[in-house]
């Protein structure tokens, strides 16, 4: 009988430790989205001035900043729905840069106007409903505990249910109990509730419109596909011319050696000795043309060192000084840290072929689940993505894995060149 009550307590202490963590937990997301709310809430304000300057001409050029910023509060909601377990996709992949590219895309495409919705909602709803919990909470912790500082405040200053009723005696203060008791439960049984409340818009509001044509969707993803093919291609043949001009070469002379060298035995045995001595030659120069490749195909350095320190043994071996500024918290997919590595070595050749740059920085930083690396020169500038040049041999690696490719090089320079990575 004993063992069967101690097993029962034990069975309500946990399911009331996993009620009271998933209140807490849920209280968490709640307050972490009025923090999203009041982002949202000045974004709503910022785009009310936009449209004010809209009115004498000047707000067309804050425009693309402000979808952009639109979209910056947009993602950090959705990664926020993530955490919470609901992945929600982003329904377009990048806004533009020019004012008059934002207009035409915030009239044709549905996906910033349904984020300003959501935005608009999240800031009074979501704001009042993030911040419920906590009021609920401290109203709690506070007549809860009356009885301990009721007396010691000034006359009519102790009050209850929000300022409404005043504590003015010990049964006051044991009433005070009674409605703190009110407030927990009310605190431990609504968060969760809430939570889901907060969350629909941003689930519904935030995901891509259903009645949104895909087509474009799927012409670029044939696009990338077809480029990650000709990509792969490209770097089977230079294996293969590798191997072909390389170590086959080496092999072959070995083979050319070793028979001349069995035949030199046969008449002379001294005269084998320098042909063996070539055949090995020719063995380490293949084994070294069989290390080069190999480090062309994943480099060494990005296994032992990682991206960060890669990066830096690219820049030590640049002609031009190079500064790295790599803030990489945790490591991404081999794949995606290749094409980093070779996005960078690329860029750096050709400010060293091309820009007469004196001093170039290489800066990577992880923005959610995106790999952002700008590699920025100042040289003369004028580089342009042309059919052939390191640039598009650049953007054909990118594209290949959904990413994209930005030049800014104006004459006279600086040039920046950005690429974007998912890595998530």
């Amino acid at each position: 009988m004993t063992a069967v009550s101690d097993t029962r307590r034990t069975a309500l202490r946990a399911n009331a430790v996993a009620a009271v963590t998933k209140t807490a937990v849920a209280t968490k997301w709640l307050v972490l989205g009025a923090g999203t709310a009041t982002l949202a809430l000045l974004g709503v304000i910022a785009l009310i001035l936009v449209a004010a300057l809209c009115l004498v001409g000047v707000g067309v050029l804050l425009l693309a900043p402000a979808l952009s910023g639109v979209r910056w509060i947009a993602d950090l909601e959705r990664r926020r729905l993530a955490a919470i377990g609901t992945a929600v996709p982003s329904p377009y992949n990048r806004v533009p840069t020019e004012w008059r590219e934002a207009w035409r895309f915030l009239r044709s495409d549905p996906g910033p106007r349904r984020d300003i919705a959501w935005m608009c909602i999240h800031a009074t709803f979501g704001l009042v409903v993030g911040l419920l919990p906590l009021e609920l909470l401290s109203n709690a912790v506070e007549e809860l505990s009356a009885p301990l500082w009721w007396n010691s405040v000034p006359s009519g200053g102790a009050t209850i249910l929000g300022g409404f009723v005043t504590v003015d005696s010990w049964a006051g203060a044991r009433w005070a109990i009674v409605t703190g008791l009110c407030w927990a439960i009310l605190w431990f049984a609504l968060p969760p509730l809430l939570l889901r409340a907060q969350v629909a818009p941003g689930i519904r509001l935030l995901a891509p419109h259903p009645d949104v044509d895909l087509s474009e969707r799927i012409a670029e993803l044939t696009a990338t596909r077809a480029a990650a093919l000709d990509a792969h291609a490209v770097e089977l043949r230079r294996i293969e011319r590798a191997l072909h001009d390389g170590a086959q070469n080496r092999l072959v002379t070995v083979a050319v050696l070793t028979g001349a060298a069995r035949q030199a035995l046969a008449r002379d045995p001294s005269t084998a000795d320098p042909l063996l001595e070539r055949a090995q030659q020719s063995v380490e120069a293949a084994l070294a043309e069989l290390r080069s490749v190999v480090r062309g195909i994943l480099p060494p350095v990005l296994e032992s060192d990682g991206l960060s320190g890669a990066l830096s043994a690219l820049a030590a071996q640049c002609p031009v000084e190079t500064r790295v500024d790599a803030r990489v918290m945790s490591r991404c997919p081999v794949a995606i840290e290749a094409i980093a590595y070779y996005t960078v070595a690329e860029a750096l050749t050709n400010v060293t072929r091309h820009s007469g740059a004196q001093r170039a920085e290489v800066r990577v930083r992880q923005r959610g689940d995106e790999l952002v690396i700008e590699v920025e020169d100042n040289g003369s500038g004028g580089a342009v993505v042309g059919h052939g040049s390191g640039l598009a041999g650049i953007r054909g690696r990118v594209e290949a894995h959904d990413g994209t490719l930005q030049v800014h090089s104006p004459a006279g320079g600086p040039t920046i060149v950005e690429v974007v990575i998912p890595c998530g």
